[in-house]
């Protein structure tokens, strides 16, 4: 099977000489084997490898018996012992080893108590494969694979429909019946497995949760908390409105994508989920790496006029994009808004060839558009 290089190991690597590394993600989406590869044997079964779901693991982990003469111990799935905190940073205080912990849920939402790990590790949030992972000069049918199978790495590189299927149900079943059900107090787990199937079908618009309420028959708060744990375990992401009065922009209104967005059938929405985990996944790595404030939102009016994404870098617009199946003319939204907003450049991204410059913006493939702004 071929070996994708993953786009934090440079940076990881250097911090490890310094702190713990956490890397937080979605299942499958490759941590553990990121984690292996700064091993010298990248077998799960090197003993500097400790899996807290493993029993033996477990009870190694929570004595503190680590191998001798070893730089780097690997902490997986910790997070699930409930004063994991204080286990990791008394582990950090005593060894003075480099300490790489991986999880599935993030580890901010599972603090659990205990004492603060400030100052002592540097968090990384891998993503799936983005399209300059899989090759350095992408083509348009490496971006046509990856619409299709999704950004993990396993249905990703076996590209068969029934492995994707199996994959999906797999997931499904594992995050609801395992991770919410060992992690969360909820006893309603076949109506969060109804929401989990629901939510494809709303990607890409502002997402009621008044229809989601009717549909689960359960009360308001209910739906934000599950909505909110499925967030925790990355199965999704919700990204607020970006604007002001002067343009009648909507204030509380939220658009909701999956990190996995094989799951959507129809291929313009799937196309605007893979750009929405593209921005994210560009806004994380340079939170995680170079510490800047970055956030993704949407822009929106009153009126119904949309741009799918605007990118902030401390608190300033970077760069607003329009996702389209075509690349002839921009967009009547940007028109609108370049001269009512203060977002200095407009793209319009579609997956065809066409690359070109318009008074209001630029219109681009999306394999340029990643290959210009250094996308991850």
């Amino acid at each position: 099977m071929k070996i994708i290089e993953r786009y934090l190991k440079k940076d990881i690597k250097a911090d490890l000489k310094d702190k713990m590394v956490f890397i937080n993600g979605p299942r499958q989406a490759g941590k553990t084997t990121l984690a292996l590869s700064f091993l010298k044997d990248s077998s799960p079964k090197n003993p500097c490898y400790l899996n807290y779901d493993y029993i033996a693991d477990r009870e190694l982990i929570l004595k503190g018996r680590f191998p001798g003469n070893q730089k780097i111990i690997i902490l997986d799935e910790i997070h699930k012992y409930a004063r994991w905190r204080n286990l990791i940073k008394g582990f950090y205080d005593k060894y003075k080893k480099s300490f790489l912990v991986t999880g599935s849920a993030r580890f901010s939402h599972y603090r659990r108590g205990g004492d603060s790990l400030l100052g002592r590790y540097y968090l990384y949030r891998l993503h799936p494969l983005s399209l300059r992972e899989i090759h350095s000069k992408p083509t348009a049918k490496d971006l046509e694979e990856l619409l299709k199978w999704g950004g993990f790495p396993e249905p990703f590189l076996k590209a068969k429909t029934k492995i994707l299927n199996r994959w999906h149900k797999n997931c499904k079943e594992l995050l609801v019946h395992e991770d919410i059900r060992d992690l969360e107090n909820i006893r309603e787990l076949s109506l969060i497995e109804l929401l989990v199937n629901a939510l494809p079908e709303r990607v890409g618009a502002p997402l009621s949760i008044k229809s989601l309420m009717e549909d689960l028959q359960v009360a308001h708060k209910t739906v934000e908390k599950w909505l909110s744990i499925l967030e925790s375990f990355y199965f999704c992401f919700r990204i607020p409105p970006f604007g002001s009065p002067s343009i009648r922009a909507v204030k509380k209104e939220k658009k909701l994508y999956l990190y996995d967005w094989s799951y959507i059938q129809e291929k313009g929405i799937r196309f605007e989920n893979l750009m929405a985990c593209q921005l994210l996944k560009y806004c994380h790595f340079l939170e995680d790496t170079e510490g800047l404030k970055m956030e993704l939102r949407f822009l929106r009016d009153t009126d119904k006029r949309e741009v799918d994404f605007v990118v902030i870098k401390n608190k300033k617009p970077l760069f607003a994009v329009e996702c389209k199946s075509g690349d002839k003319n921009p967009a009547p939204s940007i028109k609108y808004f370049k001269h009512r907003t203060s977002i200095p450049v407009f793209y319009q991204v579609h997956l065809k060839t066409a690359d070109v410059e318009t008074p209001y913006g630029r219109i681009l493939p999306f394999t340029t558009f990643c290959k210009e702004l250094n996308m991850p």
